[in-house]
């Protein structure tokens, strides 16, 4: 059992010290949290099996740019966290 409210049948990732501290600066943590257990473990995992610094941080900003622009989830896109474009475009 991972947790109360998870579907998730795999051990659950702790988010990284690092991660936390990109999210709180680009305000991005209810995005985060919005997302499915899956898909935060993925990205968890997904950064941390980087074996470069460099590729953990390119990783990272994917992340952090798909969860700001909604939509999108590892580059594919993810209808669900679509965020309404409409506001000032009117109809």
């Amino acid at each position: 059992m991972v947790g109360k409210n998870s579907q998730l049948k795999r051990l659950r990732l702790p988010i990284p010290d690092f991660v936390k501290r990109a999210l709180k600066e680009r305000g991005l943590i209810a995005e985060y949290k919005a997302r499915p257990a899956y898909q935060q473990n993925d990205y968890i995992g997904w950064i941390n099996r980087a074996k470069h610094q460099e590729t953990k941080e390119k990783r990272l900003y994917q992340m952090l740019d798909e969860l700001e622009e909604g939509g999108v989830y590892m580059n594919m896109a993810h209808p669900p966290s679509r965020k309404n474009k409409k506001g000032s475009e009117g109809k």
